[in-house]
């Protein structure tokens, strides 16, 4: 701003002391907040970039995220079947038992007895949950999707039928589908709604009714889908272990991108303070010796003229 009747000398002056302080708020801020982006007037040519990076800083953290919860789940759904893996294979050591040999109605009711806590640990396991979510529930994790019911044909009833929808994105790009229902993974059906041979629900409840009965041939066919179901139930286990295996390097690659937004990100809008500093130290300096400089000046006035 130009003042009146100033001469060209002074409004010279004010002008350079104008800007040297422009300099020293400028530095002061950038020192204060540690950045030199901290509204949009600051610097609008870099705005757009800034607030792009933002934005995809903001999405990558999402992802990680989503992606910590999916392993946590995935996991617990690995271990939940490595679980009813043991639970199958102690069944087929009762079933060959009993196979090779009936011992006797109180023997095979022992037996049965020993089924049908197996079953129901399977169960169990079909109502893993995670953070108050039902893990094999799908859709619907809110709810379980077996009950125990030993008067149902397959031991158990079905409380919902759903599917398993849920993709997780890769911060690579595209998405990866992360969970199986219970249905797919305890209680597998053929087209026509019957269970199918590798069903883990109906192996064991057959194998059960079987010991109850003791009849061999039923023992024996128990057997086989006792084997089909080890074999199913390894297949999803192998499932969730890919799953795992996609989800550490999705989060790898997520924890370096974010390093690499981060970087760009304060490359825009961080301050370097080491220059702020020297040149607020060089501003105030400037400033100082201009007002010396300025006071020591000679001043002449008409008097000095006339005497």
């Amino acid at each position: 701003m130009t003042i009146g009747n100033l001469s060209p000398a002074a409004q010279e002056f004010l002008a350079g002391v104008n800007t040297v302080e422009q300099q020293i708020t400028t530095a002061t801020r950038h020192i204060t907040s540690g950045l030199k982006i901290g509204a949009p007037a600051d610097d609008p040519a870099q705005i757009d970039d800034l607030l792009q990076l933002r934005a995809d800083q903001q999405l990558n953290t999402q992802i990680g995220s989503n992606l910590t919860m999916a392993n946590s789940m995935a996991s617990s759904a690995d271990s939940a079947i490595g679980g009813s893996i043991q639970v199958i294979d102690t069944a087929i050591q009762v079933a060959t038992q009993a196979a090779n040999s009936l011992t006797g109605e109180n023997t095979d009711s022992s037996l049965a007895l020993q089924v049908q806590g197996l079953l129901s640990q399977i169960v169990n396991y079909s109502q893993t949950q995670v953070q108050g979510q039902y893990i094999f529930s799908g859709d619907h994790p809110e709810s379980p999707s077996y009950r125990l019911n030993l008067s149902a044909p397959q031991g158990v009833d079905q409380l919902l039928t759903t599917a398993a929808t849920q993709q997780i994105q890769d911060p690579a790009g595209g998405s990866f589908a992360v969970s199986q229902t219970a249905q797919t993974i305890f209680g597998n059906q053929n087209a026509d709604g019957t269970p199918a041979g590798d069903n883990v629900f109906a192996a064991l409840n057959n194998l059960r009714n079987a010991l109850l009965s003791n009849s061999t041939a039923g023992v024996q066919s128990a057997l086989g889908n006792l084997q089909q179901a080890s074999r199913h139930l390894n297949d999803m286990q192998s499932f969730y272990g890919e799953v795992e295996d996609r989800i550490q390097s999705a989060t790898t690659y997520s924890n370096m991108r974010s390093t690499e937004l981060l970087t760009q990100i304060g490359s825009i809008q961080d301050a370097d303070v080491t220059s702020d500093a020297m040149l607020l130290a060089q501003a105030n300096t400037q400033l100082q010796a201009a007002f010396t400089a300025e006071a020591q000046a000679p001043k002449s006035t008409l008097f000095n003229y006339l005497s």
